[in-house]
This record gives C-alpha cells, structure tokens and sequence, in this order.
C-alpha cells in the first residue's frame, strides 16, 4: 500500500551520527565518533548493589506504574543537590524527571513552540536537539558561536528580526560539538537580551559536571530571576545512558504542560532507574564518583590532545583546546573539502562526524569534523589519530 507520511515528518533525516554508528560497528574500525561516556566510568558495582537492595526489600514499587513527575526521593535529591551546589530552582520553579534530557528538549518544544515558531540556537549545535525542534516544524535559526559564546551582535539582529522567536537553546558548558563554554560577560548579555526580547532560555547541560580544569562559570539558571530560563540535566554522562534519566527545573506554567504531554508520551520515566539514581546520590558519595570521572575524562582528554599536536596539526588541522566534556572541534583549512575527507578516513576504517550534520542547515559549508576522546581506549585513539594526520598529509 501506498503509506501516507505526515508533513512534519517527510522532511526530517536520520541522523548523520546515528548513520555513522552502522560503519563503527565493525570492529576493525576505529570511532571517533560516538558520544558515550568512557567504560570505566559505569559504577557497576554500586547500581548492582542498589539494585539487588531494592529487588529485595521494595520489589512491587521499582516494577509497579510511577508518578509521571517523577519519583518524590530522587525529586528531592536532586532540587537540594541543584540549590546547593549551583543555586539552581527558586519558589516560582518545578522539577520534572525524563526520560533522558532528549525526552526533556522534546516536551519544552511540544510545550511551547507552534508550526512555523522560531528557535534560535548556536551553530554548530547538538543534532538531537536540532531534529527535535524540526520534528515539530519549528524554524531554526543559527548564530555562529565564537570561542566565549554566541556572536551577541548576531543574537541581536536575531532577535530584531525573526519572528515569533520561543527560545534561545543554548549549550552553555562544553559545547556539543565545538566543545566551547560561554563566558559569564556573554550569558548575561545574552539573558538580558532574552528578557528585552521576552523570550526563554533552554539551557542544556549535560556535560557541566565533566569540567576538568579551571572554575565552573555560573548557570543562566542561576540568575534567573524573570523566570524565563528552563534549565535540562542529565545523567546520562555522569551515571548511565542506558538508564534513560534527565530532569528539567523551569517555571511551573511550562512544567505543568509538560507534564501533561510527557503523560500521552511514556506515562512516567523509568521507575527502577529512578530509584537507583535516588540511593546513588544520597546513600553513595556521589562528589567522590564525579572526582573519578573527571579523572578520567582528564586523562583522556589531555591524551587526546597530545595526539592531535603530534599528528594533525603539523598537517594542517587546527582545534580548540578544551576544559571538559566529551569532544574536540577540529578544523581543516579554508576550502579544504571536509565532506571528502571524512569519507576517506571511513574507507581507512576511521569514524569521525562531519560538521555540517550539526548546523541548522546541513547544505551550508562547514570545514570542521567532531572527535570524541572518551569511548576509544588509548590504543585506539593513537591509531585512528595517526591514519588521520596520515590522511591529512596527503589530501590537504
């Protein structure tokens, strides 16, 4: 039969990393593309622990239907971790669990944004984001991002000149995929001009806890005061992907209708990993847990980098150093042919993202490709790095 698609949906694309992942698959290439935490950094002993704990003492509440706000003990845990530790959630603010922060940006759009609404965001940005705000025919709206932030000036002109703008989506810590964090100066500026404008903030964080160097710079959160900021977590890369757990802390109009659609979505989020991620916080030492992380993810990182001076740059692809995350933005030289050069280094069993998949409009050119340090091990990061440079040496 002939199947009749509906129109927010013909035009929405897999994505190019999910594409990727099919090529490494194969064990004999190297990816450099995945954007999982590294192995080591699962507490698997401690969530079989937690596990067994609640099997045996509470089984009918971890396998039994839930609450769609989210489970009451971990709600509490994390509004007091947030306060505490960030200054995050005022009295005028709700906290929703999700499942994973991608369930969170797709019901604040659902929310929020009608056909044809504007969001504007950083080019590049986070594809899963991007495809979220496509999926409800939303236009996207790009503002090239500079090594502290957004270009304000283009932010401005934006904001004058789009119309019915919803919000700004902004990874403010280590950006996916330029690996850039926003100065305090830019976010300021940039929550004024969203209060000038009476447009929202979605600010999305899942790679904050990873800061592997310097100080944390403060959360648009943390400032709002005009409740005009929705601010996604995750634990997914502090925890487990697996799990599916994210949260949102935003205004309580916005989270009741959020609530109210997450309902005709999953009912509720995972209850058991709820509850897992509830004794982890409270019952474990969890800042001792993200001190280990951010060890590894030191390491790694610094290694990585290591082997980028080694072999690309002395071959003609800069980047930019990061302080955390999970990835490095590498750039090929003015009218080098990025998309070419990708597609080499697959036929060398080597996976990296091409740049244009993370911009609004993917037809526009872009001489960037995304790595990322902390899913190879060591040995797999020299050899897929060295077949690179090796690559580069010929081609550029």
């Amino acid at each position: 039969m002939e199947y009749i698609l509906s129109e927010r949906v013909k035009t929405l694309k897999p994505s190019a990393i999910r594409e990727i992942f099919k090529y490494a698959a194969d064990p004999s290439v190297v990816s450099l593309s995945a954007g999982n935490p590294a192995p080591e950094a699962f507490p698997v002993k401690q969530i079989a622990e937690i596990s067994n704990k609640i099997l045996t003492e509470n089984p009918t509440a971890a396998l039994q239907y839930s609450v769609t706000e989210g489970y009451p003990p971990l709600k509490k845990a994390i509004w007091e971790y947030m306060k505490k530790t960030y200054n995050i959630g005022t009295e005028n603010d709700e906290l929703l669990i999700t499942s994973g922060a991608q369930q969170a940006m797709d019901l604040i759009t659902k929310s929020t944004v009608n056909e044809g609404d504007t969001v504007i965001c950083e080019a590049p940005s986070f594809i899963g984001s991007l495809n979220s705000f496509r999926s409800y025919n939303a236009r996207l709206c790009g503002i090239p991002l500079e090594n502290d932030g957004m270009n304000i000036e283009c932010l401005e002109n934006a904001l004058k000149n789009e119309k019915n703008v919803r919000f700004i989506y902004i990874i403010a810590n280590f950006q996916n995929p330029s690996g850039v964090t926003t100065s305090l100066q830019k976010r300021k500026k940039i929550y004024e001009l969203a209060k000038k404008h009476n447009v929202m903030i979605l600010e999305d964080n899942p790679y904050g806890e990873l800061r592997i160097r310097g100080n944390d710079v403060p959360a648009f959160k943390s400032f709002d005061t005009d409740g005009i900021v929705a601010y996604v977590g995750s634990f997914s890369k502090v925890l487990s992907p697996g799990m599916r757990l994210g949260f949102t802390i935003a205004p309580k109009d916005i989270v009741q209708k959020m609530i109210v659609c997450k309902q005709g979505e999953d009912v509720h989020t995972n209850i058991w990993a709820q509850m897992v991620a509830e004794k982890f916080m409270t019952e474990y030492d969890f800042g001792a847990h993200l001190k280990h992380l951010r060890d590894i993810y030191r390491k790694k990182a610094d290694f990585c980098m290591g082997l980028l001076d080694k072999y690309l740059v002395p071959n003609k692809i800069s980047y930019q150093p990061i302080d955390g995350g999970l990835f490095i933005w590498c750039r090929l030289p003015d009218g080098a042919d990025m998309v070419n050069f990708c597609r080499q280094a697959v036929q060398r069993k080597v996976c990296v993202v091409p740049g244009n998949a993370f911009l609004t409009d993917e037809s526009e050119q872009c001489s960037c490709f995304r790595i990322n340090f902390s899913t190879p091990t060591d040995e797999q990061l020299e050899k897929g790095i060295k077949i690179l440079g090796e690559l580069a040496k010929e081609v550029l």
